[in-house]
């Protein structure tokens, strides 16, 4: 069965595999608010039947799996009495994969960056294209990210490897993505599409129930790295402080005009 939610978000059915395919190939497969409520929909539709034992989501094209959220939809101005947070459709979606009951894989078939980098880390295995390129970037454009986000990416890749991403908001490439955990299989691009499909086929014959009760007892074991009230408030805080920064505004402007950005820690 295919579907086309808007012709951003192309959706399958076959084999028992779910697939999504983020299709804005002019921009990269950058996360709209539009494909992000489409994914939280779809995964809904999914979860009603049971002709999906796991979900594949991967982009258009090879050269983008997906580029992130559009920097250019982050405020930089801030409106009296509001406050500044991540889009909550952008939450809601990747919520809805980190969580959906059936295994989850990232074809990656091309580069992911900043919430593209964050929808792979949600999916419990990740499939890599030899030539993709993986990054996470907050730090050079003046934001602090999202304790949700950051959360997930310890549950995939652990707090020190966390570190390392947020950090250096290094762009990572080639066999230092198996080296360091962050695609469990790497594959010429050619063979990437049918060593996927072959490899979901393997999950979906295995018993439903058994996959669907492995992944919510592993689930209960990552519930427990969940910030309680205090801490979130104060990550609230946090995020709050670089979003009334100027360093955030310098961050944008350097992206935009393709510079490195100068910072002053105000």
């Amino acid at each position: 069965m295919n579907e086309s939610v808007d012709n951003m978000l192309l959706v399958e059915k076959k084999d028992y595999i779910g697939f999504l395919t983020l299709n804005y190939p002019e921009k990269r497969n950058a996360l709209t608010p539009e494909m992000l409520l489409a994914i939280h929909e779809n995964l809904e539709t999914f979860l009603k039947n049971d002709d999906v034992r796991c979900l594949v989501v991967k982009g258009s094209g090879n050269q983008a799996f997906s580029s992130g959220y559009d920097i250019s939809a982050i405020p930089v101005s801030k409106l009296p009495d509001t406050k500044q947070k991540p889009p909550d459709i952008l939450l809601k979606a990747l919520k809805s994969i980190k969580n959906f009951a059936c295994p989850t894989i990232a074809m990656l078939n091309g580069h992911a960056f900043g919430a593209g980098f964050n929808l792979c880390a949600c999916c419990d295995i990740r499939i890599a294209a030899d030539d993709v390129k993986l990054g996470m970037t907050p730090a050079r454009l003046g934001v602090a990210y999202h304790p949700e986000g950051i959360q997930q990416f310890i549950e995939a890749f652990g707090i020190a490897r966390t570190k390392e991403i947020f950090f250096t908001a290094n762009t990572f490439h080639g066999k230092e993505l198996l080296r360091k955990g962050l695609v469990n299989y790497m594959v010429p691009q050619t063979d990437l599409e049918e060593f996927t499909h072959t490899y979901a086929q393997k999950i979906t014959m295995n018993a439903p129930l058994s996959l669907k009760g492995i992944k919510n007892i592993i689930s209960m074991f990552e519930d427990n790295l969940a910030l309680n009230k205090k801490d979130l408030k104060k990550a609230d805080r946090l995020m709050q402080q670089c979003f009334e920064s100027r360093d955030l505004k310098e961050g944008q402007a350097a992206f935009l005009e393709k510079r490195v950005p100068k910072f002053n820690g105000k």
